[in-house]
């Protein structure tokens, strides 16, 4: 290998190990444009195409402050952004003159709508042999369900997770958050990765279309749930903060009002608990010598940990249970992880810079590769922001540039 070759390694190493894959993400609100996002914050160049009127339902989702779509700052940081009709004919043609310089299209729009608009796979294929396109749905590209609009609440009632959430008495429950999207866009990120390193390892590996419905990812989280009703009969239900599965595991509430989490899961672990509690008989008690034990008698062994810790303040607890190294923590809000030390001192939460609003707080690249330089990242791009630098290296001039607006296709 020659030292240009060298000296590039280098640099496509230090900007990550995506560095050099190109995604063009035409996808809307959470899910998909969040795989994007993940492989931009390590080294994928993303470009985010929108409609040219900004309709993207993710910039009006909450938080808004004024006219500044905090979300879509966030979500889709790292990326630069055109507006392109790919519905009108003049937007079809110069979507296809692009997708040759990209390696991955990231889609999330209802099964068969690129296909109405003229842009299906052997169109997509004939544009770019190469292209991978990652497809993601609520339900998928096959199947009865697979015109149905999807939504993270419906991927996050359908898969029975809503069903584990919630007081054993009280209504499923859904989080303050839409999980079941990020958790799609975490499994289209992965896919998106996976295909890069078929590509790498082998150059003439066939093109992927990669069909992501966001209900099974959700359903993959839930691994032994389907063997557990099979052989053992049992539909796993929801039961409040309380585990069902090893025991004690439970949400408990100190003296001064703090919720804490504690997990006395292992032997080992449950023997360090009854000694910061002074409660070492317990140890030796037939009905919480070992897992399956306690979890027949969780309710007493659940009790005698909620009355411990409702006797004692946070800071008493948390003494006690570090001394003898028992997993805990409050249940943190944000402004607890904001003022977490180690959280500070590992820059868990960093500055993204941002033309509006000078820069704001957001989550770190995860995970962290060695030899990988910190990349200093921007918010989300304006509309149609980087027009002029995308479809400028098609050769397009200002002219040209302004008949499409005028045209409303860019």
């Amino acid at each position: 290998m020659n030292e240009s070759s060298d000296s590039q390694r280098n640099a496509d190493t230090l900007a990550g190990p995506l560095a050099g894959v190109r995604i063009l993400d035409m996808a809307t609100v959470l899910a998909a444009p969040f795989s994007a996002t993940l492989c931009a914050d390590l080294g994928a160049e993303v470009v985010k195409l929108e409609l040219p009127d900004g309709s993207d339902p993710l910039r009006s989702l909450a938080p808004v402050k004024g006219e500044h779509a905090l979300h879509w700052k966030v979500t889709n940081r790292g990326k630069r952004g055109i507006t392109l009709d790919v519905r009108k004919p003049e937007g079809k043609a110069l979507f296809l003159r692009l997708l040759p310089r990209f390696d991955v299209l990231v889609e999330n729009f209802r099964t068969g709508t690129l296909d109405r608009w003229g842009l299906d796979l052997g169109t997509l294929r004939k544009a770019n042999p190469g292209l991978t396109v990652l497809r993601l749905t609520g339900f998928g590209q096959t199947g009865p369900y697979a015109n149905r609009p999807g939504f993270a609440r419906i991927f996050e009632a359908m898969s029975g997770f809503a069903h584990l959430t919630g007081e054993k008495d009280g209504s499923p429950q859904h989080m303050n958050f839409p999980q079941g999207d990020v958790i799609a866009g975490l499994f289209g990120a992965f896919a998106i990765a996976s295909a890069m390193a078929e590509r790498r390892g082998n150059p003439g590996a066939p093109a992927r279309e990669i069909d992501l419905a966001a209900t099974e990812a959700m359903i993959r989280l839930l691994d032994p749930l389907a063997a557990e009703y099979e052989q053992l009969g049992s539909a796993r239900a929801r039961a409040g903060n309380r585990a069902t599965y090893t025991a004690p595991s439970n949400m408990y509430r100190t003296a001064d009002g703090v919720w804490m989490t504690v997990v006395g899961t292992s032997e080992a672990v449950f023997r360090r608990l009854c000694a910061a509690m002074e409660r070492t008989e317990l140890i030796e008690d037939p009905r919480f010598v070992t897992n399956p034990e306690r979890m027949r008698h969780i309710e007493e062994i659940d009790a005698i940990v909620a009355q411990w810790c409702a006797s004692r303040t946070f800071a008493a607890a948390s003494t006690a249970f570090n001394r003898h190294d028992v997993p805990f923590t409050k249940a943190y809000a944000i402004d607890d992880v904001l003022a977490d030390p180690h959280f500070q001192a590992r820059s868990t939460i960093v500055r993204l810079a941002d033309p509006d609003l000078g820069s704001i707080p957001a989550p770190c690249v995860v995970p962290r590769f060695s030899g990988t330089a910190p990349r200093v990242l921007r918010t989300g791009p304006g509309v149609g922001e980087h027009n002029s630098e995308i479809f400028g290296a098609l050769q397009l001039t200002d002219a040209d540039l302004a008949h499409l607006k005028a045209a409303g296709v860019i």
